[in-house]
């Protein structure tokens, strides 16, 4: 028999179908229109039979089972199979929902005590202390804090507005007190209502063409035949995540007026978690906390330390002791753990939706941006690793390589004053070897690949942010929906203008007030740049002064690589510096952000967000962009060197050339950054959350957390950074840029960037779901500003590239011998063995005695090569001392090597800038189902609202019918 926890009563034939529960008796009414219910076919022409069905746990007797028609009793039981989702939780722990029409006229039990007395719960830590109401937000103070005045006008401004809410003394700390409040359905439904929040009001329905049917059907045959084969490793079972049927339905702003239109099936799950806490922090956020205009909002009681903390409830433990796969998830923190931020499922698709419905959209934008930029971080790394293989493999066919190996008698001059030596150049041996595992004939083709692959993956982005913001219902969310922040509020209230979108006068900021803070906040964005420049002017200096310090060493193996060691510890130091003006640079980003005085929150981080990126791109790039440029092109030459303030000689590149000093800054910087990030993201959480339950441990006893309510245990926890995604973002982009920027010069920093984006979704996800309170549930369509930005990078990464090869490379050089000086010149070709000579040919000779003073090396090069030295060689293309003409004077060779690396700039630039464009050109930015199904939607809500209509003109008909005929029957 059917056990159900009501007592129906089911009348066929137009008779009402009615529930009774212990408590109150309400009359079930036809569902309302737009919204979706069961249908029951029930048969025609038979007799009324009502019937009771018992619900209250126990079955009927079977007398009672004896007596109704088997025709009926089907009927009943399609009915309880429809109507047990009443009692049956559903996969994400909410109650199944009830009726629309029914749950619009329940009761609500609306808490009304004017001052919430502090005790100890005994709740589970989700609800009040009665087990019913909730728990939407969290406030945090001390007893002993200062603000206390403030804290109880707050207090009676949130009870005016209609939250309720309950004190609950800390359980280990009695001087701690948390603030639990709870909106009842009518504040939900006003601030709704207010907010524009989009509430779900009928599922939507998919058309499909007849051919898209076939191939359906086509696709279905295949499935089945190739039902034998392995399911998807990366993807996850049916079974194990929850069916969120929210994003499979039409949505409309929510009005309490057009109330019966939306699928209210339930008001208690009606608004999910993140909703409910967002009306609640929206509510908190214009609240006075005292008398003037800008005494408002729970962001200035947390900074002048009224409340310790603000944050929504995670929805229970993240661990359970019985398997999801035998039990089920608990709870979506349980769930998200397991699928999600469990180092297991590492290789697994991320659960996005579920993700979004737990943190809200802004964050789930965000791991949907990390997860396709490492998926399309794949071919980029697969084509990186392979140039990198390729000068590997041919390392020992390189003419290039072999010639500096074997030039065991030709003589290089110093490259510092005085303690340097003359080096043979075949010491340069292994350092030609790596230049040319970088610096190879694929080099190019990769750096067009990578331009290509950077605009691939921004047009291919737009398709796929389009189709989640569809999924999630953000197409129509707009900037007029975004709320103007208190701070402008406060700042600009005696001003106002009519708002040309919404009709209502709001705030408004004069434009010379508006400009006057943004030319005082860009001359301040200009200041904080000369600082990076002079920060990396030191380094420079350092690399100058440290390398003739390495070169006196008495440890042989730094004296003999004083270079490297240069480089290696410039890079560390510079790492350091780079970490410290971080420091800085956010507080000075920060000031000059709020001095502007932003509209909206989307407004003030786009525009704090634009601060930090610049000041943070070059402070870590500065230095790369210096060795990449200008290290080693304005020495000058032997004998006449470009001194820094008159006293020291700029450094010169190694004689294998200069990028092996790129190659070596971006590696050091890259891996040293990515660890950095990673222990300070997941490792100082880990600490200080350890420490958190060791000093716990010791003063409650082992057991202590499992016992603690849940806003005790997120209360332990570490909030979330105060810029909120930011430094995610920050992180990704930064990256982003050394993988694109100098790529020509690293090919393996795409599979680097995969390596640690494997690990960083994980150890993000971990974070979020372990080790950080749960964060402000939020909205966003897109990414914001960081889309621009990386479209920035893109069109800047081309022209680096373009530069780095024609200019830091030595690949132009090497073309321009091998078709005009080499052995093969004229015949055009430019294989290995056109490439002979080219060594000798790239090579300048100097006079030793035309030396500076300052520069004469203090050995004569006697003991390494048995006779003093008279002639050396440096890189350069200049005329030998005993030239007829001008001694060291440029030779015809240079100039033809300029106009070539020239030439490559400006054709491989427009070459690409042409490709790209025309890739954005062809891809659209919706995809054409996507396009269909919202042309679809657009014509189906018309249709809904013909209907709606059709039917509020039929019932105000048959109203007036019925008054008519009233109104007769009542003469006499």
């Amino acid at each position: 028999m059917f056990q159900l926890p009501y007592c129906v009563s089911i009348s066929l034939h137009g008779a009402e179908l009615q529930w009774q529960s212990p408590h109150r008796r309400r009359v079930l009414r036809a569902p309302a229109p737009g919204v979706e219910a069961a249908d029951f076919s029930f048969p025609p022409n038979r007799s009324p039979v009502r019937m009771e069905v018992s619900l209250a746990g126990a079955p009927d007797s079977p007398s009672t089972q004896d007596n109704v028609p088997p025709h009926v009793l089907k009927d009943v039981k399609l009915l309880m199979e429809s109507l047990e989702g009443l009692s049956t939780p559903s996969k994400d722990g909410d109650s199944t929902l009830l009726d629309p029409e029914t749950s619009s006229i329940l009761d609500d039990n609306t808490r009304t005590d004017p001052a919430p007395e502090v005790g100890r719960s005994r709740s589970s830590g989700l609800c009040f202390s009665d087990g019913k109401c909730h728990i939407d937000y969290i406030l945090v103070y001390r007893k002993s804090g200062p603000q206390s005045e403030k804290r109880e006008i707050f207090e009676r401004n949130i009870r005016a507005e209609g939250l309720q809410m309950e004190k609950e003394l800390s359980v280990c700390n009695s001087d701690v007190i948390f603030l639990k409040l709870h909106a009842p359905w009518e504040v939900l439904c006003r601030y709704a209502e207010l907010m524009n929040i989009r509430m779900p009001f009928r599922r939507k329905i998919y058309y499909m063409h007849r051919r898209y049917k076939f191939m359906s059907r086509m696709e279905k045959r295949i499935n089945r035949f190739r039902g034998w084969l392995p399911r998807k490793p990366m993807k996850f079972d049916n079974n194990t995540l929850p069916d969120l049927e929210e994003n499979e339905s039409f949505t409309a702003p929510f009005s309490r007026s057009r109330i019966h239109h939306f699928t209210i099936h339930n008001k208690d799950t009606f608004f999910n978690n993140a909703t409910r806490s967002r009306i609640v922090h929206h509510i908190l956020q214009r609240v006075k906390y005292e008398e003037g205009k800008d005494k408002m909002g729970l962001n200035r009681l947390l900074s002048n330390s009224s409340y310790e903390a603000a944050f929504p409830l995670h929805e229970g433990s993240y661990r359970s002791k019985n398997s999801i796969r035998t039990h089920g998830a608990e709870n979506h923190r349980h769930l998200l753990y397991e699928c999600w931020a469990w180092w297991g499922v590492w290789y697994k698709y991320q659960p996005l939706d579920l993700i979004r419905r737990y943190f809200g959209e802004k964050i789930g934008l965000y791991f949907a941006w990390l997860g396709w930029y490492t998926g399309m971080l794949f071919p980029a790394a697969l084509v990186g690793l392979m140039v990198f293989l390729y000068g590997w493999f041919t390392l020992d066919h390189c003419q290039v390589s072999k010639e500096i190996c074997q030039a065991t008698d030709i003589i290089m001059c110093p490259i510092c004053d005085e303690y340097c030596p003359y080096l043979r150049l075949s010491d340069s041996c292994i350092y030609a070897k790596v230049t040319h595992l970088f610096d190879n004939g694929a080099t190019v083709f990769f750096a067009v690949f990578m331009a290509v692959w950077a605009t691939v993956f921004l047009e291919f982005w737009k398709r796929r942010r389009a189709v989640l913001a569809y999924d999630w219902d953000l197409i129509d969310w707009e900037e007029e929906e975004e709320e103007i922040r208190p701070q402008f509020e406060a700042k600009y209230s005696k001003k106002e203008r009519m708002n040309p979108i919404s009709g209502k006068p709001e705030p408004y900021q004069a434009f010379t007030d508006k400009y006057s803070r943004l030319i005082v906040s860009a001359s301040g964005i200009f200041f904080m740049i000369l600082v990076v420049i002079a920060a990396v002017f030191g380094i420079v200096i350092y690399r100058v002064i440290t390398v003739s310090t390495f070169a006196a060493f008495g440890w042989a193996l730094i004296r003999n690589n004083s270079q490297v060691a240069t480089t290696g510890t410039a890079v560390c130091i510079n790492f350091c510096i780079i970490m410290l003006l971080n420091v800085l640079y956010e507080k000075v980003a920060l000031l000059l952000t709020n001095l502007e005085q932003p509209r909206t929150e989307s407004e003030w981080e786009n525009s704090f967000t634009l601060k930090m990126f610049l000041f943070q791109f070059v402070n870590l790039n500065s230095s790369t962009f210096y060795i990449a440029f200008f290290l080693g092109r304005f020495t000058g030459r032997p004998g006449a060197y470009i001194r820094l303030i008159n006293r020291w000689k700029l450094e010169e590149c190694h004689p294998s050339g200069c990028l092996i000093d790129l190659c070596m800054q971006m590696g050091i910087i890259m891996v040293l950054k990515q660890t950095w990030n990673n222990f300070m993201e997941l490792g100082y959480p880990l600490i200080q959350n350890w420490w958190t339950r060791r000093r716990l441990r010791q003063e409650h006893g082992p057991n202590a957390k499992a016992s603690f309510p849940q806003w005790e245990r997120d209360y332990n926890l570490q909030p979330m950074n105060a810029y909120g995604l930011f430094d995610e973002y920050l992180e990704m982009i930064l990256q982003f840029g050394f993988t694109t920027i100098f790529v020509a010069a690293f090919p393996l920093a795409p599979l680097l960037a995969l390596l640690n984006n494997i690990i960083e979704i994980r150890l993000d996800a971990y974070k979020f779901v372990t080790q950080w309170r749960r964060p402000l549930p939020s909205q966003a369509k897109d990414i914001g500003i960081w889309y621009g930005i990386l479209e920035g990078i893109g069109i800047l990464s081309v022209i680096t590239n373009a530069f780095v090869i024609a200019v830091t490379s030595d690949f132009i050089p090497r073309l321009v011998y091998a078709y005009k000086y080499g052995p093969c010149a004229g015949q055009g070709r430019a294989g290995e063995r056109c490439m002979m000579g080219y060594v000798n040919a790239s090579l300048s000779m100097f006079r030793v005695s035309d030396f500076e003073n300052t520069s004469v090396p203090r050995t004569d090069g006697s003991d390494m090569f048995g006779e003093a030295v008279k002639y050396c060689r440096y890189r350069d293309y200049r005329e030998s001392p005993d030239s007829p003409g001008e001694p060291y004077s440029y030779t015809l060779q240079f100039w033809h090597v300029l106009a070539a690396r020239l030439a490559f700039i400006i054709v491989f630039e427009h070459m690409v800038f042409t490709i790209k464009n025309l890739i954005a050109y062809l891809i659209p930015d919706l995809p054409k189902d996507l396009r269909d199904r919202m042309r679809r939607e657009k014509y189906l809500i018309q249709e809904m609202m013909y209907e709606a209509e059709l039917e509020r003109l039929q019932k105000e008909k048959n109203e007036k019918k019925k008054n008519y005929r009233a109104h007769h029957n009542a003469l006499p």
